[in-house]
């Protein structure tokens, strides 16, 4: 096995370039119409729990266009150029657009049904309070209830998890110095995600089971795509 080495590669191809011109169009929305108030773009668009009133189905696309900050939409989408360019020279534009949403709403729905039962508990364990003691807490039950999720996180994963199990042997250079090859580098960051989302650590606000949804489906969907291309690998 070879490391990957494209003949006609594009630095920056199509999808790739308007999906990053598109959060950062979307980011910057949010830097300057949602922090004047005019408009509170994380109920609107952000993705919240079934439970809560806030929820709306198209969140389940929007929130994958929104970030938090600077470093949160940098990272995702140099993971994204670094690793979603490969697969889209590979594929064409249209598969990888739909691999991309794919993974982003197999990220999504992973993360709802863990936020459903951790809701849940809360929901229960509010409801089980006297009327008293509901409204001295009840604010906090709101903001908890009506938690947001942003990011791309979910769908770059399945990219990650794409170009691991397509390209296992191409070196990844960690912090651009250290090389690994990309499929320890994945068995090791899915491990250390789910580590995390075992471990639920209190003021840890990163959707844990999102990114290993977005990573499980990336790994399905190419895994059929490629199951009588064997070629393909690298």
């Amino acid at each position: 096995m070879t490391e990957f080495r494209p003949g006609r590669f594009q630095i920056l191809p199509l999808v790739i370039k308007n999906l990053i011109i598109i959060n950062g169009l979307v980011f910057l929305a949010q830097m300057t119409i949602g922090r004047q108030g005019f408009v509170n773009m994380d109920n609107l668009f952000a993705l919240h729990a079934f439970q809560s009133p806030l929820f709306r189905p198209w969140q389940l696309i929007t929130h994958m266009f929104m970030h938090g900050s600077f470093e949160h939409i940098f990272f995702n989408m140099f993971a994204l150029w670094m690793f979603g360019s490969v697969l889209e020279n590979l594929w064409g534009p249209k598969r990888f657009l739909t691999f991309y949403i794919v993974c982003g709403l197999g990220a999504a729905f992973s993360h709802l049904i863990v936020l459903y039962f951790q809701t849940q508990h809360l929901i229960e364990a509010f409801n089980s309070l006297d009327p008293a003691t509901q409204d001295l807490y009840r604010n906090n039950f709101l903001a908890k209830l009506n938690e947001a999720t942003i990011g791309a996180s979910g769908a770059v994963f399945g990219c990650l998890a794409a170009f691991g199990y397509l390209f296992p042997n191409t070196r990844i250079y960690l912090y651009f110095f250290v090389p690994i090859k990309a499929k320890w580098f994945v068995i090791m960051y899915a491990a250390f995600e789910l580590y995390l989302g075992i471990k639920n650590s209190a003021g840890d606000d990163v959707a844990h089971f999102a990114h290993l949804g977005g990573a499980l489906v990336g790994i399905i969907l190419v895994y059929f795509w490629n199951k009588n291309n064997r070629k393909t690998f690298y």
